[in-house]
């Protein structure tokens, strides 16, 4: 019986210098884990020998763990456990032949000695976790791996709570979201509310602060939006913000009012947008009349078939739903700004990119000096386009407004659906859709406004003499033999 006993005592043994080292290092980090959970009590568990004050009737000798059991327990309570058990076995290296011998003996093997096995897999997950935790402790990671799990499937308002801080108190928002954030903005809003873009550096005259280029006109709209006229702004200096920039502009030949189309076109080659990237989307329902002009580099005509109304004022209301639809199909995806103006017109003078904002609208000619109670606006109650007397800002002209292809499609579906509704109860605006494009602008103020410049008729009205220019003008026409 001695003699059978002499193998498992070698082993015991050999392990002994280990299992000290590893019961030292899971005792210690037991007390400091369990101290608010046992009191003043330090030494729990309890050492070999004493007795545990949780057991069987409260009393009683327990029984010393094995070394797996020692092992198992110190490595599982916290991954900073790992280091120091791999610096435990270090200062435990020349003992390690030993062990070595006394585990590896053939008659013990099978027995108690294969804990050595369970050793050995132990240190390796000590040192996969010794590793793993030193990757953790590179400087940010840890925050933007904790800030990452923490927001992960949670809305939008309450990441701000889950973001670190930095020990300044600031939050610190991880990089990765930084990015996300920044492509989706750029992919989705128009070039000039995402960033700022980078001009080249030019020459050009310095603005007087004291002495302001108009003061005859309003230059800016109570709730900061600017009133374009000539003058207040530097064509150079925009064009290079906007260079590369993509507008569509939309006009409707529909009918008779396809006459009117090479002129059009001819003229805006010459003034519209030049050295930009045009595309002109003409909607007619002859597209066979569709003449060919001749274009700069980078400008194009797309030509839209569409049906056909038989009254001009079925067309007038259709364009919203026309450009709402084709907004939505392609527009989205092949320009950056849609300016929509009526066909029968002309350009006169120069339009470019100082018009371009999220949302614009131009004063009507007719009303540009007017009181809001002469404002043509609908009056009813009943009708979806109706404005209170009492309120309003401007009338605006339906033969010209635009924005971001985002904006105009808000705004052409929100026109479109409140005709839908008036059409239902057996309503017409007084204006069609230019009354509902005045009730939309009234409520969601546009971000530019453009000032009668961009839209006149010589034979109507006279030129009043703070109008410098006359960029946009209407084309002498017998109304009564287009439209019947």
């Amino acid at each position: 019986m001695q003699a059978g006993l002499a193998p498992r005592s070698r082993e015991t043994a050999s392990w002994a210098p280990l299992r000290c080292e590893v019961g030292r290092i899971g005792r210690g980090h037991l007390a400091e884990k369990s101290g608010s959970r046992h009191g003043a009590d330090r030494s729990w568990p309890p050492l070999p020998g004493s007795s545990h004050p949780e057991g069987t009737g409260g009393v009683g000798p327990r029984r010393e763990p094995d070394f797996v059991t020692r092992a198992g327990l110190a490595l599982s309570l916290s991954p900073e456990l790992c280091l120091q058990f791999c610096q435990g076995a270090l200062r435990l290296l020349p003992t390690w032949p030993r062990v070595l011998r006394g585990a590896m003996d053939p008659r013990g093997f099978w027995g108690r000695s294969a804990s050595f096995w369970l050793c050995g897999l132990l240190l390796l997950a000590a040192c996969l976790g010794f590793y793993s935790n030193v990757f953790r402790l590179i400087p940010g990671r840890r925050q933007i791996e904790e800030s990452r799990s923490s927001t992960e499937g949670r809305p939008l308002q309450g990441q701000q709570e889950s973001l670190p801080s930095s020990q300044d108190g600031r939050r610190v928002v991880p990089e990765g979201m930084l990015l996300e954030t920044k492509q989706c903005s750029e992919r989705d809003c128009p070039p000039d509310t995402c960033r700022v873009p980078e001009v080249p550096r030019m020459v050009y005259p310095k603005a007087q602060l004291l002495q302001p280029a108009r003061a005859d006109v309003l230059v800016m709209t109570p709730w900061f939006a600017p009133v374009i006229w000539d003058g207040v702004f530097d064509s150079a200096i925009l064009d290079a913000q906007f260079e590369n920039t993509t507008v569509g502009l939309t006009v409707f030949a529909i009918r008779k009012y396809v006459v009117f189309l090479e002129l059009f076109l001819q003229t805006a080659e010459k003034h519209f947008m030049v050295g930009h990237k045009v595309t002109y989307y003409v909607f007619t329902d002859r597209p066979g009349d569709v003449p060919r002009v001749p274009l700069g580099e980078g400008r194009q005509v797309v030509v839209l078939e569409v049906r056909n109304y038989s009254r001009w004022q079925d067309v007038s209301m259709h364009r919203m739903e026309m450009i709402s639809n084709f907004s939505r199909q392609r527009f989205l995806h092949e320009v950056d700004y849609l300016v929509c103006v009526d066909v029968d017109m002309r350009f006169r003078d120069h339009v470019g990119v100082e018009i371009l904002s999220p949302l614009f609208g131009t004063l009507h000619p007719g009303f540009y000096g007017a009181a809001r109670e002469a404002f043509t606006y609908e009056r009813r109650p009943q009708s979806q386009a109706h404005i209170p007397r009492d309120e309003g800002d401007f009338y605006y002209a339906g033969g010209f407004f635009g924005g971001s292809v985002a904006e105009v499609l808000r705004l052409t579906s929100a026109c479109h659906q409140a005709m839908v509704v008036d059409r239902a109860h057996g309503i017409e605006a007084v204006w069609h859709d230019e009354s509902h494009l005045n009730r939309y602008l009234l409520y969601h103020k546009p971000t530019k406004v453009l000032s009668p410049e961009y839209l006149w008729d010589e034979h109507m009205l006279q030129k009043p003499p703070f109008l410098r220019k006359l960029r946009f003008v209407a084309v002498p026409k017998n109304h009564a033999e287009i439209r019947h």
